[in-house]
């Protein structure tokens, strides 16, 4: 009986491997799924530019925020869910509800690109009341909110008012965004064009909302009817840097995590460890197994023939013994 051929059996092996790799064979796999509603500061500080592109070129926080939210949502495991919002003033705007993030990946990252602070209808920036709104906001729809921002109210705070939140703990993760050092903040005209810097004059540096604070009357230009808050102190409120203190205050309030604007991989990690963990039966896709295989018996086959190439016989002498 004759002896089949090993190269005829590796080809047809690797053929046959190939052909199942082709027919993408799944099987099904429970693994932890996410849902989020993602809402992204669109103020002005948001402009300012405290990062840099791979080319080392300066990129703004909304840039930034825009090209490593998308990164985020694509190595979100499949079968997670990703919604989209935007925030100013004291409000925010929900874009899209959350839908699967592998099978809508080109739809959600085309939306968070498109993103803009012309999209913007305040020029207020109320990070606590908008914190609150996309909690409330979020929760009928079972999702987890991801909160991105650089922490800067403007008007600022005021100092004599305690603040508080008297909703529900939620869970999700508030993500500061911008560098710790002071930068200014670029000034826009009515056509989208810069022109220059906020000034400390271009900018409220105490709050006026509410009643004067107690001993207002002892304050410098103190008037009782133009003047109730005095005037106007000194201040950096037209610099901006990331409010690390004042995020995490409102995470440890809330009951968010937080975690400052890293890489892709580094925010979808943040996003997994703060928000809940569904379990979800996702397919496994299994036919990188038999084209590696296919690759695998090629190369054997192929690579074996070259190495055994037949070895020159060396000529024999006169006496018939190889020289």
């Amino acid at each position: 009986m004759k002896r089949p051929d090993l190269r005829t059996l590796a080809l047809g092996g690797a053929l046959a491997l190939a052909v199942v790799a082709a027919l993408q064979p799944e099987a099904q796999a429970e693994r932890p799924t996410y849902d989020v509603i993602a809402y992204v500061d669109i103020t002005g500080s948001m402009s300012a530019r405290d990062y840099v592109t791979a080319d080392g070129k300066p990129q703004s926080r909304l840039e930034a925020v825009k090209q490593r939210l998308a990164a985020a949502a694509g190595r979100l495991p499949c079968g997670s869910r990703f919604g989209l919002g935007v925030f100013t003033e004291r409000r925010i705007f929900l874009l899209f509800e959350p839908m699967e993030t592998c099978r809508n990946y080109v739809a959600i990252s085309g939306a968070i690109k498109g993103l803009d602070w012309r999209m913007g209808w305040e020029g207020d920036s109320r990070i606590s009341a908008g914190l609150f709104r996309a909690i409330d906001a979020t929760r009928p729809t079972g999702a987890d909110v991801v909160f991105l921002t650089d922490g800067q109210e403007a008007p600022p705070l005021r100092t004599d008012m305690e603040q508080t939140y008297d909703g529900e703990q939620a869970r999700g993760l508030i993500v500061g965004v911008g560098g710790t050092d002071l930068v200014p903040i670029p000034k826009f005209n009515d056509f989208g064009r810069e022109i220059g810097f906020y000034s400390m004059e271009d900018v409220p540096q105490a709050s006026r909302l509410g009643g004067p604070p107690k001993g207002a009357e002892n304050l410098p230009g103190y008037n009782a009817r133009n003047a109730p808050f005095g005037e106007m102190p000194a201040g950096e409120e037209h610099l901006t840097s990331v409010k690390e203190p004042y995020l995490r205050q409102l995470g440890q309030m809330t009951g968010l995590g937080y975690a400052r604007l890293g890489t892709g991989d580094e925010l979808a990690a943040a996003i997994e460890a703060n928000a809940r963990p569904h379990p979800h039966a996702v397919p496994i896709d299994l036919s990188p197994a038999p084209a590696a295989a296919a690759l695998l018996a090629l190369a054997a086959l192929y690579g074996t023939s070259l190495v055994a190439r037949p070895r020159r016989r060396r000529p024999l002498n006169a006496q018939g013994v190889s020289s």
